[in-house]
């Protein structure tokens, strides 16, 4: 096992631990590839007056990050409570960043959103490298609020704000071998220092077919809560599939590649066994180390029950006739 001398100033003692993330803190430490901490965030328990929701938004007003215009707003998750900005800016997964749940929060300052582009690639008629800022420019920024449930069986409710993914590939003009679309997170060892670290496979990779892409729900993001998204969210650009478990939202994007085959994605690479390449969310499935049944959403006290497809029921026609425990 390669142990990894301590880094960053929090101690994972000063953390309280959950058990399910521990086991996946094993399953690193099992495959020799890193020491990690966690973290479990103070949350949020308000949405039922203004008062609260302006309580819970109250971080996003703090930070400073620059207001977006929005043509829309869309509330895609059954009315559930709003989690509060600081839980979901505080509370994350960026291994390039540390491996506890703070450590993006605390470290991925160092991130320079700008200048940034995008390489467009492989199977379409229209590639090219393009600037952040003439990417997102000709899309119509809208508000949807989506659940999000990480397969450590915790989930949150955001106001995600961004544009529809099947309106950015249209534009690259995918040609009939496009058959699926793979992301890639910058990996930078001088702005991500846990790179180093080799924690994970580098850059960071994640894939849909491309009717999964095509799909109305499939999010491009550029912000939260009304303003810029931050570093350690995944700016300047993620996708959100709010149907499938949160490692699928690969974050900080520089590279959208057309493919015939299935390409290669991270978490599958490292562990096939217990990380799928659809990674759709199904209470039916557990993960080989814990269950899937319910989850802990930040900010309430007790477990809720986990929803197939993460409540997101218009996705299951995707995949009409597969078996969803072989292909989880």
């Amino acid at each position: 096992m390669i142990r990894v001398a301590p880094e960053f100033p929090i101690a994972s003692s000063e953390i309280t631990p959950e058990p399910v993330f521990q086991d996946r803190r094993h399953f690193l430490a099992k495959m020799g590839l890193a020491t990690v901490g966690l973290a479990l965030s103070a949350c949020s328990d308000a949405k039922e007056t203004p008062k609260a929701e302006a309580a819970a938004a109250d971080g996003a007003a703090k930070s400073g990050l620059a207001t977006l215009e929005v043509s829309k707003k869309t509330e895609m998750a059954g009315g559930e409570k709003l989690c509060s900005y600081e839980d979901i800016t505080q509370y994350n997964n960026y291994y390039e960043f540390g491996t506890d749940k703070s450590d993006p929060a605390s470290y991925a300052s160092t991130l320079k959103i700008r200048p940034w582009t995008v390489t467009v690639e492989g199977e379409c008629d229209a590639p090219g490298v393009l600037g952040i800022d003439d990417l997102i420019k000709p899309q119509q920024l809208e508000e949807r609020v989506y659940r999000m449930r990480c397969v450590e069986a915790w989930s949150v409710v955001v106001p995600w704000i961004g544009f529809s993914l099947a309106d950015l590939i249209k534009r690259f003009k995918p040609n009939s071998k496009a058959k699926f679309v793979q992301f890639f997170t910058l990996a930078d060892p001088v702005q991500m220092p846990m790179i180093k670290r080799r924690v994970l496979e580098y850059p960071y990779r994640e894939a849909l077919r491309i009717d999964e892409a095509m799909h109305p729900l499939a999010f491009m993001v550029v912000g939260l809560y009304g303003r810029v998204l931050p570093n350690q969210n995944g700016a300047p650009l993620r996708l959100i599939t709010p149907w499938k478990y949160g490692f699928k939202g690969v974050k900080s994007i520089v590279r959208i590649r057309f493919t015939e085959t299935q390409p290669e994605t991270t978490w599958n690479q490292l562990g096939p066994d217990e990380y799928g390449f659809y990674a759709n969310v199904n209470p039916a499935v557990d993960h080989p180390r814990w269950s899937q049944a319910s989850e802990r959403r930040l900010g309430e006290l007790f477990r809720r029950s986990t929803l197939p497809f993460n409540g997101y029921p218009e996705v299951a026609s995707l995949y009409a006739g597969m078996d969803l425990r072989k292909n989880y």
